[in-house]
């Protein structure tokens, strides 16, 4: 008999080429990704590494490495709300009770049917009473407030509460058009909080536009003050 085939160990390091060639042109109107206007900076820049590592040693990042796990790309330019809850509801291990793949039981945007309709959503996006409905259907216990009764300093309070477990995740709804970036309503979940520059970090859900990064709390506050279209 002859010896059975048994496949090597291997390792492969990739780094971009001093020439990157295209296989195809791209479309026209297209973008690959947007760049990261100020006050906003990215968690991988030199200044997110060392406001990360504070909110690691000051307790502001305890529940970062389960939503880092489990971080999900939105699959549709208008899931974010689909996408931020997903990403928490696998975060915080929440079973589906139903099969993904396989004989795998894993939540994707397609699985959250309650009181919404999944393809109405990728065309409109999803509004504050709905994602609420989504994620109690699906079994979270929310507690939710919204900004026009509430304050900045309470909003802090609950960034540093859901920042110092890795057993509740806080997601907001706020406008990227105060942070200078393009589009308007948005959700995503917080990652961390560093007090000594009162900065959060978003764990933007929309990653093939920006990546994870910092912005000041009080701006985050302002941001999810202003209605958009869908809502005024």
């Amino acid at each position: 008999a002859g010896r059975p085939y048994i496949r090597a160990p291997a390792a492969a390091i990739a780094v971009p080429a001093a020439a990157q060639p295209m296989k195809q042109q791209p479309p026209p109107g297209g973008f690959h990704r947007r760049e990261l206007p100020e006050p906003a900076f990215s968690l991988s820049s030199a200044a997110g590494k060392a406001a990360f590592l504070e909110a690691l040693t000051t307790g502001g990042a305890e529940g970062f490495l389960r939503i880092a796990e489990n971080f999900r790309t939105q699959d549709e330019p208008a899931f974010c709300g689909l996408g931020t809850l997903v990403t928490v509801l696998n975060a915080l291990e929440v079973d589906p009770g139903k099969v993904w793949k396989g004989p795998w039981r894993w939540y994707t945007e397609q699985m959250l049917t309650c009181c919404v309709d999944v393809a109405d959503v990728a065309l409109n996006g999803i509004d504050y009473d709905d994602w609420l409905c989504l994620a109690r259907c699906q079994g979270l216990a929310v507690s939710d407030s919204r900004a026009e009764v509430s304050n900045v300093d309470s909003f802090r309070a609950a960034v540093v509460s859901a920042c110092a477990t890795d057993n509740s995740i806080l997601c907001v709804s706020y406008s990227r058009a105060a942070f200078n970036q393009s589009g308007d309503g948005h959700w995503s979940p917080i990652g961390a909080y560093v007090a000594s520059s009162d900065q959060v970090l978003i764990m933007d859900v929309a990653r093939f536009k920006h990546p994870p990064h910092w912005v000041p709390l009080p701006q985050l506050w302002e941001a999810m003050t202003r209605i958009d279209s869908s809502t005024q």
